[in-house]
């Protein structure tokens, strides 16, 4: 029986779970060009459309959608073993993919994972910002980073920050114009900065929570954004108060250019978690970062 040439599958598992050429050409290290011809042959040789083109996007046919099923996860499980048969090597190897936001990218998983792949060269890490609630499984993430209330149950999660608390805040310029809120409800009568949920597609609900009463309220305003930062330095120029989890403000709250308010409305929650697949077995490069972002 002859040997069939393995590449060409590869080319289509890639092209059809990224929907799109040009990202499974970076992925693959191979030119757009190639990565078609290498389609085209496959289709032919099968004398089969698998993928559907559209100026716009690439989607499996019938065809294509039964072979994806029916060997993707293959191509996965080989490159699996591969990451776990480098633990019998001095040095463990291999890639690890997290999805998370930025700032707890910034401040701890950065500050935990750099020194890891300083002692360890061959492991690499990518790291992807999204605010949205990926599909970690479906994107072939190793892991994601959320607050530990929103992950999913047939998840294994790892703590690897401690309990975190909102805050409402604003500058000491806005404070000068407006009355600071006493109770969440007054604060309908502020300029709220937004924060808009992928995910959901609406714009966040301030949550408060006072002796177990818990409180929602939709605080308007001139601002949305879709990333922390930026609500940061909204705040930061007066534009209005802010609602975020109270470390992404800490070090302008200390130096006074934020002011903190509604305190005592702002309880305790679980902070963030490190989450992968249960029935994934976790490879030595992923065992170690494991390790490195464990709370201690």
């Amino acid at each position: 029986m002859a040997k069939r040439n393995l590449n060409d599958l590869l080319a289509f598992v890639t092209v059809a779970r990224e929907g799109s050429f040009t990202r499974a050409a970076a992925i693959l290290g191979v030119t757009q060009s190639a990565l078609s011809q290498a389609i085209k042959a496959l289709e032919a040789r099968l004398d089969i459309r698998l993928l559907t083109r559209t100026t716009r996007s690439v989607s499996p046919t019938t065809a294509g959608e039964r072979l994806l099923h029916a060997i993707g996860h293959r191509f996965d499980e080989i490159e699996a073993e591969l990451d776990a048969i480098t633990e019998l090597r001095d040095k463990p190897a291999g890639s690890v993919r997290i999805t998370c936001g930025d700032h707890v990218l910034r401040t701890v998983l950065l500050p935990k994972l750099v020194p890891l792949m300083r002692a360890y060269p061959d492991i690499r890490i990518e790291f992807d910002v999204n605010y949205g609630f990926r599909d970690i499984v479906a994107d072939r993430f190793d892991a994601g980073v959320r607050l530990g209330e929103s992950i999913d149950q047939d998840m294994i999660a790892m703590p690897i920050t401690p309990a975190l608390r909102m805050a409402a805040v604003a500058a000491p310029s806005y404070f000068a114009e407006h009355a600071p809120p006493k109770k969440p409800q007054d604060l309908t009568g502020h300029n709220g900065i937004n924060i808009r949920l992928p995910t959901r597609g609406g714009l966040y609900v301030w949550e408060f929570e006072k002796k177990g009463r818990a409180l929602n309220v939709r605080v308007d305003g001139q601002g949305i954004f879709n990333t922390s930062p930026a609500i940061v330095d909204a705040a930061l120029a007066g534009l209005g108060i802010a609602f975020l989890p109270e470390e992404e403000f800490s070090p302008h709250l200390a130096q006074g250019r934020l002011i903190r308010v509604l305190e005592d409305w702002c309880p305790p929650f679980p902070g963030y978690h490190l989450y992968y697949p249960s029935r994934r077995q976790p490879s030595p490069a992923f065992t170690l970062v494991m390790e490195a972002l464990r709370l201690r």
